[in-house]
């Protein structure tokens, strides 16, 4: 999102245990007492939808945190008004809207809806700006966290005793509704309202941990914990290290937040874990449809291709996608290369689990667009971030002015809230095509191994 959703174009390992050092030691407990209700004026009411008779075939093995909710009779949020945080990939393992399943649960007074960015409905762009408004469909007041403020205001609070928070991320660290989540647990603790996630797959799987640290100076919105750019972990298990470690909800800057220590003790965190899930499942393993988080990422196709080639498309003349909306992350071309030349580049590189197949699509002409389709042919091997940092030197190689070193303060901002290391952008900037990209490399799977093992204490699942 943010950035890195354009169509267009060694040191050692104590800088990551000082990064890691209030992960440990932290108390486990996520769930505490909840508080009376609180009066507040009536919301606008409608019928309840009536539920749903699924057939047999569309019940899956992995129940989500909404379907485990459910089959405990709601009894997390029974006698509570609660808002609901989510946006359309919020469904139950039928594919139904957690909107609904709350509206009829008995009990539970659903009085507010949050949304991310792009919407509740998913219909805004990255990074647009989203008013404040009245879900037509339901009647409920729909409260942006992408507009005037990232996050909730005491007046958006007002009146609840629960917050259930139901995002779909995509286990990578510069997309935001993991931001969204910390900014929202954050006013909750601050107002003392209770936190309810309903946990999901990280559709990546949570074994695989790679890619650049994000430097402390660049947590923002966009990457609002620091981590290694595929994280490995699900949004219930990021939301007990918010919970638990000291800092997880500090994120510096005007629009950012810093959850004082006694708040963030004194927080309530409940997470409805899944079942069924393991940390080795895939999204296709799980047997559940994708429902698309966000306009480029329609398929698990896309969910993969985005750690893969977002961040060496940020700067630069590399594109993914082709034309427009085709091939989103996965389809990548270069104006000043051919594309014999940009596979031999790549092959050449040898690059573990990759291969690359020239595809030809017409454009809104009727023209034909070529480019290179970059696929996963073997999963265990494959590194997930490793060929964006190839995709920058060749940027370096092959146009006119190395485009690190010609890029503009925001320019330069921008890419490092998303990629994270500012060494790596400053050796980018000074050696150009001759970066040493396989020392970096290396330092940060040094990184990712350490952090895999710091945050296992997180784990919901295993």
């Amino acid at each position: 999102m943010s950035g890195i959703l354009r169509a267009s174009p060694l040191k050692n390992l104590l800088p990551l245990f000082v990064l890691l050092v209030g992960l440990l030691g932290c108390s486990n407990t996520v769930q505490t007492p909840t508080r009376p209700a609180a009066a507040t004026p009536a919301r606008p009411v409608t019928t309840k939808a009536a539920r749903p008779t699924p057939a047999p075939e569309t019940i899956y093995p992995v129940m989500l945190g909404i379907d485990v909710l459910e089959a405990q009779g709601f009894a997390a949020i029974k006698g509570k008004r609660v808002g609901l945080l989510t946006h359309p990939a919020g469904v139950n393992r039928r594919g139904e809207s957690s909107v609904d399943i709350l509206r009829r649960a008995p009990g539970v007074k659903l009085v507010a809806l949050f949304g991310p960015e792009h919407g509740i409905y998913g219909n805004f762009k990255a990074s647009a700006n989203i008013a404040d408004s009245v879900d037509q469909r339901t009647g409920l007041p729909v409260y942006s966290l992408h507009g005037a403020t990232r996050k909730p205001t005491k007046k958006m609070l007002a009146g609840l005793d629960a917050m259930v928070i139901d995002l779909q991320d995509i286990g990578t660290r510069s997309y935001t509704f993991v931001s969204c989540m910390l900014y929202t647990m954050a006013a909750c603790f601050e107002n003392n309202v209770e936190v309810i996630v309903l946990d999901r797959p990280n559709p990546l799987g949570g074994l695989k941990v790679d890619g650049p640290p994000l430097d402390a100076q660049w947590k923002s919105y966009v990457g609002a914990f620091r981590a290694p750019y595929v994280h490995g972990l699900t949004i219930g298990e990021i939301a007990r290290m918010a919970k638990e470690a000291p800092g997880v909800l500090h994120v510096p800057g005007a629009t950012g937040i810093n959850v004082s220590e006694a708040d963030r003790r004194r927080g309530r965190l409940t997470i409805i874990s899944m079942r069924g899930w393991r940390r080795a499942m895939r999204w296709p393993e799980t047997g559940l449809k994708w429902i698309p988080t966000s306009p480029l990422i329609q398929d698990f196709a896309s969910v993969i291709g985005y750690p893969m080639t977002g961040l060496g498309t940020e700067l630069g003349q590399f594109s993914h996608g082709f034309p427009g909306p085709l091939y989103p992350f996965r389809g990548i071309s270069h104006p000043r290369i051919k594309d014999a030349t940009l596979e031999k580049e790549l092959r050449a590189l040898n690059l573990p689990g990759l291969n690359y197949r020239r595809i030809s699509v017409p454009d809104r002409n009727g023209k034909p667009v070529t480019g290179l389709y970059v696929e996963v042919a073997d999963w265990q091997d494959w590194i997930p971030t490793e060929l964006n940092f190839h995709l920058m030197r060749l940027a370096c190689k092959y146009e006119a002015a190395n485009p690190f070193a010609a890029a503009n303060s925001a320019d330069a901002r921008r890419f490092l809230i998303h990629m994270g290391s500012t060494d790596f952008f400053n050796a980018l900037k000074r050696d150009g095509a001759r970066t040493d990209v396989e020392a970096f490399l290396a330092d940060w799977r040094a990184k990712a191994k350490v952090y895999q093992q710091q945050t296992r204490k997180y784990w919901l699942y295993y």
